[in-house]
């Protein structure tokens, strides 16, 4: 005899979080492989911390690692590679009376920056002209919507 008032949970690979978590794998991968294509040498986790720091000047590394969600060492690896690459530099300042190091973008860094967005550009449209703008807009902003969600029921101890 079945029971007529049992819940019936939805595999997680039918849900939108197996989707999302398989739409960023492919993301990265993608990224990747384009990146190696077109010749940017730059790896993708390294062009996402560039333009985070572009899009937020004078970020310390602490914050910085909480926004591309990153532990401080991968984001400490990642800042180093590119100030060997003259792509940005840091700075010493105070914050609460405490000594932090500031990031930002430099002039050669912006160039980068620019030359990569112009090669990536026509390729993300390329992906996305399937779905119409209103309608990709809509599925950003649900997104967005989940993504803080999310946010308010972990502990980000970074």
């Amino acid at each position: 005899m079945t029971d007529i008032n049992k819940k019936t949970i939805p595999h997680y690979t039918e849900s939108v979080f197996y989707e999302l978590k398989q739409m960023a794998r492919l993301m990265k991968f993608h990224a990747t492989q384009q990146f190696a294509i077109l010749g940017i040498d730059l790896a993708p986790e390294e062009y996402t911390t560039l333009d985070t720091i572009m899009c937020n000047p004078s970020l310390c590394q602490r914050d910085l690692a909480k926004l591309l969600l990153l532990d401080r060492a991968n984001t400490g690896r990642i800042l180093n590679k590119l100030e060997t690459k003259k792509l940005i530099n840091r700075s010493v300042d105070t914050k609460n009376n405490r000594l932090i190091k500031k990031v930002d973008i430099t002039s050669v860094g912006v160039k980068k920056l620019h030359e990569i967005n112009n090669k990536i550009y026509d390729i993300y449209v390329e992906i996305a002209k399937k779905i119409p703008p209103e309608e990709f807009e809509s599925v950003k902003l649900s997104i967005k919507k989940l993504r803080q969600n999310i946010e308010k029921h972990i502990e980000n101890k970074i």
